[in-house]
């Protein structure tokens, strides 16, 4: 476990996937030089984007043309590896940290884990995919789940995650399906899409939070201060996009 007791957590906040990408690769830089505590956040990109991973070359080229609602999404790289996520209707958290050993599946398991206990807390197991190197084939990260991502009990994909290492620093942020659109999902991935997860109705955005954050603390065995960002820091994140 890190040795840092006190971790940042800062409000959930809906960007665009420019600056939340960015904030992401500032904080990881940051809390890699000794700047920035460990940080726990959630956030939604607004407007809806597709983000691909840092190494994925090949994508349709109509993407770069996509509207919905009469709004045009937006195609974003991820500093993380991985496949291409639709973003809309879903929730993104983000853990920067560091201290945890292991290699980059042990790593996973360990971040995973408060995800794995705070859905649990609200009535829902999730467990690890099993998708063998086939997964590479496929553009869309939900079309198939590896061991870095977590299933419900029926083997849909609930959350898609990716990590990015800088030194003794961790970044590993992930996309939470949760009403996604049908009809988006399909005109993007021209794939048929699996049935949407019915949730209770006691089970939203906020209540997912709550419960992730006290899961983070519980695992993490930490307290949380939350400190949005400062004018500051918005004017150096924002030199990153």
């Amino acid at each position: 476990m890190p040795e840092q007791r006190v971790w940042r957590l800062i409000p959930i906040l809906a960007a665009s996937g420019s600056v939340q990408m960015a904030i992401d690769r500032w904080l990881l830089v940051q809390h890699e030089s000794g700047n920035c505590p460990p940080t726990l956040r959630f956030y939604t990109w607004s407007p809806p984007a597709i983000s691909l991973g840092y190494h994925q070359g090949k994508y349709p080229e109509f993407w770069q043309n996509l509207i919905w609602k009469g709004e045009k999404l937006d195609l974003v790289r991820r500093p993380t590896g991985g496949r291409a996520v639709l973003h809309q209707g879903d929730l993104t958290y983000s853990v920067v940290t560091s201290g945890l050993r292991g290699n980059t599946l042990e790593v996973y398991a360990k971040i995973c884990e408060f995800l794995m206990q705070g859905w649990r807390s609200l009535g829902i197991e999730l467990y690890y995919g099993q998708a063998g190197r086939g997964y590479i084939h496929n553009p869309n990260c939900f079309g198939t789940a590896t061991g870095a991502d977590l299933v419900l009990a029926d083997g849909s994909k609930l959350i898609g995650s990716a990590q990015l290492r800088k030194g003794g620093a961790v970044l590993q942020h992930g996309s939470i399906r949760l009403n996604p659109d049908v009809d988006l999902f399909i005109k993007v991935f021209n794939q048929e899409f699996f049935d949407p997860i019915q949730f209770p109705e006691s089970i939203n955005q906020e209540t997912i939070i709550k419960a992730l954050i006290e899961a983070a603390c519980d695992c993490f065995a930490m307290e949380i201060e939350v400190i949005p960002l400062s004018e500051n820091e918005w004017n150096l994140i924002l030199s990153y996009c």
